[in-house]
């Protein structure tokens, strides 16, 4: 399998890491709102990487940090008359549930920023020894870009480049080059802190993901993933922090990064104010779309998000539960037996579209070429899926189904009220007694109700529309 890494530009084999235990660290939220579905499609992608990458034989430990303080969190508590801790704890499980809302569960552990500051002040000291940190009185403690030689790679800019640019909590009128970035906050008033070694004050934004992966991983690990915009400053930080500590490199293996949701040309943020939150998406859509909507564009590729987006998207997934629902009454009427001879073409297609989707994802995580490899299978035999024998179609709906479960999809077929069943059945005794009269107006109740009529040789198949 081979996997984009933005440190080397090119894709890489990931058949060199370990096999046996993938170490794959997310950066997580800043829990002071609720998250958005551009926010959303990062923790999709990489919900669908671990999943794959378990599938294919992989051990994965999936670990992703919760940033539970921060300036942002502290100005959105002095807003609300709520503490920091309030803050942080009410949007974590926020962000939580709509991770479950999702469907997203790959996770294997979820790391708070705060209960790491032993960790954090630790690796602030070692920067401090080895002559990489220094101290602004009544300010805190910064690393110096300037000592480490190696600064930019990652972002492929120079140290005088970096500069055209400072990180959230770093400004500060006493650092020695202006991208220099903070480790460590001096206590000020209505702020929280911790009393440390290195004085009263809270950690720096970078400095926690490298204390928390250093914990659990060591100076050195497999996959780090995020959205492309924390390649610079953040990940450019943490590189610089980890590898000026242990002196060992490479820090990560496989730099990964995800593209944006943009907003009418505009990266979808909540500083801009233009973002839609997961939980007003899901108000009116099923899960299964936003993940339909991300996987459907390469992982590094950016999103324009629109209404005709959304639509395009339903139409799309609607199609395919058709599908399997045509399959599925097939399966489970007697009259299907009259179509039993087996189609030795199905199952050279089956495995023809199995080939496909994994070589599809094994080249850099391509998902929009898997999918259309199962929308292939599915055209080819959309017009005659009725002609399918009985086995064969068991066949085909489980290997459909199979991989869209791979990526984290959820294939359960909507539920028809009963209300709607009933006016199916008697439209259906007024066509098979030839009062079509009846059965159209009966057609039409339906279409009121919301639902469509597709007559199949083996009975109607009602369908939300």
């Amino acid at each position: 399998m081979k996997i984009f890494n933005t440190l080397s530009n090119q894709k890489e084999e990931l058949e060199l890491l370990n096999k046996q235990n993938i170490k794959l660290f997310v950066c997580g939220p800043t829990v002071y709102d609720y998250i958005h579905i551009g926010n959303a499609r990062t923790y999709l992608i990489f919900d669908a990487f671990a999943r794959y990458l378990r599938a294919v034989g992989y051990k994965v430990y999936y670990l992703q940090n919760i940033t539970d303080i921060d300036d942002k969190i502290i100005s959105r508590a002095k807003e609300s008359g709520m503490n920091v801790k309030q803050i942080a704890r009410k949007f974590e499980k926020e962000y939580l549930l709509d991770e479950k809302s999702l469907g997203i569960n790959s996770v294997t552990k979820h790391i708070r920023a705060t209960a790491h500051i032993k960790e954090i002040v630790k690796q602030i000291q070692t920067l401090i020894e080895k002559n990489y940190a220094y101290k602004i009185e009544n300010d805190g403690y910064y690393f110096d870009i300037t000592k480490f030689a190696d600064y930019g790679k990652l972002s492929k800019r120079t140290v005088l480049q970096a500069e055209d640019s400072v990180s959230r909590i770093d400004e500060s009128v006493g650092k020695k080059n202006r991208g220099d970035f903070a480790l460590w906050k001096f206590y000020k008033d209505g702020e929280p802190f911790w009393k440390t070694a290195l004085g009263n004050g809270r950690p720096g934004w970078h400095i926690e993901d490298t204390a928390i992966t250093e914990k659990f991983f060591g100076p050195q690990y497999d996959i780090h993933g995020a959205a492309i915009d924390l390649i610079f400053p953040h990940h450019e930080a943490e590189l610089a922090q980890q590898e000026a500590a242990s002196e060992k490199k490479p820090f990560v293996k496989i730099w990964m990064h995800s593209g944006f949701l943009n907003s009418k040309g505009n990266k979808m943020s909540k500083s801009n104010g233009a973002f839609l939150t997961v939980k007003d998406f899901l108000k009116t859509n099923d899960p299964n779309i936003l993940r339909l909507i991300s996987l459907n564009h390469h992982y590094r590729s950016p999103i324009e998000y629109s209404d005709e987006l959304v639509f395009q998207t339903k139409e799309q997934w609607s199609n395919l539960l058709q599908f399997l629902a045509k399959l599925n009454i097939k399966k489970s009427n007697s009259k299907s037996s009259l179509s039993n001879k087996p189609i030795n073409q199905i199952r050279e297609d089956i495995l023809f579209t199995k080939n496909d989707f994994n070589e599809s994802l094994q080249n850099d995580f391509n998902t929009p070429k898997a999918i259309a490899s199962l929308h292939l299978l599915i055209n080819k035999y959309q017009a005659k899926v009725f002609t399918i024998n009985r086995e064969d179609g068991k066949n085909l709906a489980k290997f459909i189904t199979n991989h869209l479960k791979l990526l984290g999809f959820k294939t359960k077929l909507p539920e028809i009220p009963s209300k709607v069943i009933k006016l199916g059945v008697r439209r259906e005794l007024f066509r098979g007694n030839k009062q079509f009269a009846k059965s159209d107006l009966l057609r039409k109740e339906l279409d009121g109700l919301g639902y469509t009529v597709d007559d199949t040789p083996f009975g109607p198949l009602l369908w939300p529309k």
